[in-house]
């Protein structure tokens, strides 16, 4: 029997975001578009988590995790001190 297929969410601050397109150029399944100069992730079902998007990203705005972990992220998302620059919470 097949395994269902592994779903991810995108943490996407912002803040940090510059809309350079970086990460929308480097999908490789076109999950990420560039609205009003921030990243989105418009096609959220299709992303396979590679992750391209959060490491080319130059300014450390974007994330890709399980969605089993999608819940115990926005409990601490809001914790994120945003004067801090952002390689400082990256993990």
């Amino acid at each position: 029997m097949a395994e269902p297929k592994k779903r991810f969410f995108h943490i996407i601050r912002e803040n940090y975001c510059k809309g350079c397109g970086i990460c929308v150029a480097y999908c490789p399944k076109q999950v990420l578009e560039l609205k009003s100069g921030k990243v989105v992730a418009a096609r959220a079902e299709v992303c396979i988590g590679c992750r391209m998007c959060e490491y080319r990203c130059p300014d450390f705005a974007i994330e890709v995790r399980p969605l089993e972990e999608k819940q115990e992220s926005e409990r601490s998302i809001n914790h994120i001190d945003l004067s801090l620059p952002p390689e400082a919470h990256h993990g």
